[in-house]
């Protein structure tokens, strides 16, 4: 058994015998894997296990308030996305910006794929610029400064006389959607107990679905006119978000583990105070506590906060996986979301009807999300994830199957009807856990990083497929349809089986246990049996 540690008030750690040390002196023993427990927060890791879903609610009331207000600005990035991609089955914006081709008005596939690239690029390099100021400035401020970009490119967008200047818009306009996808998930799980934890991250998915179901209502809305407002209504809406996030952000708290880390304690406390209930208030100093002795923990681990230390020790594992389980969201059969409405179109529905199941689409993606939260109540996110990409692969073949006999008209339907089935069954596992994974799995210093680096590698796959997919789609090109899925489908079975191996169970694990399952190199398949108490644990991943 190691030697067991507690820690005084004044941050020194001190041995069971009384003779202090300070915290280099113990680093080793730390390193090595002999100092992973810390008494001094045994009790708060015990009554984080023991707080139910609702008591949480009624003790961080303004914190679920927070968390989903800083949201607000992935809605901002899934309305993006979703409305470019749904303007090229638009008559109004083919019309404007494309050719005719066999009677019809398209969208060059050079365009699209241009167009489609505003989001992931902006996204890859915001993202990876995102680290700095984050960890310099904070997260409020680093968001207000992003609202004010957003809103100048927004009138780029709303004034573009052509597809380029249009294309320019969307380019630099993305740059802020890179902060956003960080941003988000980083507040949520910083700012909420571990029973809130699970389903206010995965609200940030849902974030995203809410942008995807507005921008399908407003292009369906205006499907039907053949003026420019047809596509310039929907970018003005755009110009929403960031008010509404400039209006609060002043009010807001800041994380109190990025304060802890600017050694700001007593601004930290300030904030818990914040984010907790008067009424029914925490034990504030246990909580501030916890969050210094998880703070210790991981500089006894990781001396620095650079990107590089992302990919060493233990931390390659937690970045693999947090990586891995974003780029799945585009690798596994995600940007035919994006596409739907366009997917619908040229699975043979009319131009209308596609617009309509477009909405139905992403309204199903809408409740799938909400499913997700109490599924996270009596499920584990290996669970979840693993089931959903076993239900997502199964459908895309069958989609793909159905392609060969496109001619019967039922047959059309019965495959956009499966594709909304495959949309509801990724938004009810895959599209949210992905986004909790990514917030537990992280170290809480490589946090901001951590995600950071997922989101680049992921839109730098969403590139790629932006590219490719107008191609596989276009008439004038492969006009591929629904086999796609003989793409994504074998793709996502891949995927399937690297999910079983290397997603490890942070279900009910405080970010602290976390470090030290890690630590310890526990195997994925064992987070959730692993004993934290048999110190003398030494198993290899």
């Amino acid at each position: 058994m190691a030697t067991e540690t507690k820690q005084d008030t004044d941050g020194d750690i001190k041995m069971a015998d009384g003779n202090d040390t300070n915290t280099h002196q113990v680093s080793h023993d730390v390193k090595k894997g002999n100092l992973l427990e810390i008494d001094a927060t045994r009790d708060i890791t015990s009554a984080e296990h023991n707080l139910g879903f609702w008591t949480a609610v009624k003790q961080y009331p303004t914190a679920i308030f927070w968390a989903l207000f800083f949201c607000i600005s992935v809605i901002m990035a899934g309305f993006d996305a979703q409305l470019i991609t749904s303007f090229y089955a638009l008559p109004a914006f083919q019309r404007r910006f494309g050719y005719e081709y066999e009677g019809e008005y398209i969208i060059p596939a050079e365009w699209q794929t241009a167009l489609g690239m505003g989001n992931p690029i902006g996204q890859i390099l915001g993202a990876l610029a995102s680290g700095w100021p984050l960890e310099r400035f904070g997260r409020k401020k680093t968001l207000a400064v992003c609202c004010v970009w957003s809103s100048i490119f927004v009138f780029v967008q709303f004034f573009s006389t052509s597809i380029g200047m249009l294309c320019a818009g969307e380019m630099l306009g993305g740059l802020a959607y890179g902060f956003y996808v960080v941003i988000g998930p980083v507040y949520a799980s910083e700012v909420c107990p571990l029973a809130l934890r699970g389903v206010l991250t995965a609200s940030v998915n849902l974030a995203f679905v809410i942008g995807q179901f507005i921008a399908q209502g407003c292009a369906a809305g205006l499907e039907s006119r053949l003026d420019e407002w047809a596509y310039r209504g929907p970018f003005a809406v755009q110009w929403l978000w960031p008010i509404i996030l400039l209006a609060g952000l002043p009010f807001a708290p800041e994380s109190p583990y990025w304060l802890v880390r600017q050694q700001r304690k007593e601004d930290a406390k300030k904030s818990l105070m914040k984010l907790s209930s008067a009424k029914h208030r925490p034990d504030i100093d246990s909580v501030l506590l916890m969050i210094e002795e998880t703070d210790l923990l991981e500089k006894e681990l990781e001396a620095t906060t650079t990107y590089l230390d992302c990919f060493r020790g233990v931390n390659l594992k937690r970045t693999e996986i947090s990586v891995m389980v974003y780029l799945i969201q585009v690798i596994g059969g995600n940007p035919l979301i994006g596409y739907a409405n366009y997917f619908f179109e040229q699975a043979g529905l009319k131009s209308a009807d596609a617009f309509n199941m477009g909405v139905g689409n992403t309204a199903l993606g809408f409740v799938g999300t909400c499913l997700s939260w109490p599924l996270m109540s009596y499920l584990g996110r290996r669970t979840i994830y693993n089931s959903g990409m076993a239900l997502m692969t199964t459908l895309l073949f069958i989609i793909a199957f159905l392609d060969f006999g496109r001619s019967n008209t039922a047959v059309v339907w019965t495959q956009a009807s499966l594709m909304d089935v495959w949309t509801f069954v990724y938004q009810m596992t895959v599209g949210p856990i992905c986004f909790v994974i990514i917030s537990e799995i992280s170290a809480t210093r490589l946090r901001g990083k951590t995600v950071a680096i997922a989101t680049a590698v992921q839109a730098g796959a969403s590139i790629i497929f932006t590219v490719a997919i107008p191609y596989m789609l276009n008439a004038d090109q492969a006009n591929w349809r629904g086999k796609a899925g003989f793409l994504f489908g074998p793709v996502s079975f891949f995927c399937l089986v690297w999910c079983w191996f290397r997603i490890p169970e942070s279900r009910g694990r405080t970010f602290e246990e976390l470090d030290i399952l890690f630590e310890r190199k526990v195997p994925s398949r064992k987070f959730s049996t692993h004993n934290l108490l048999d110190t003398d644990a030494n198993e290899t991943a």
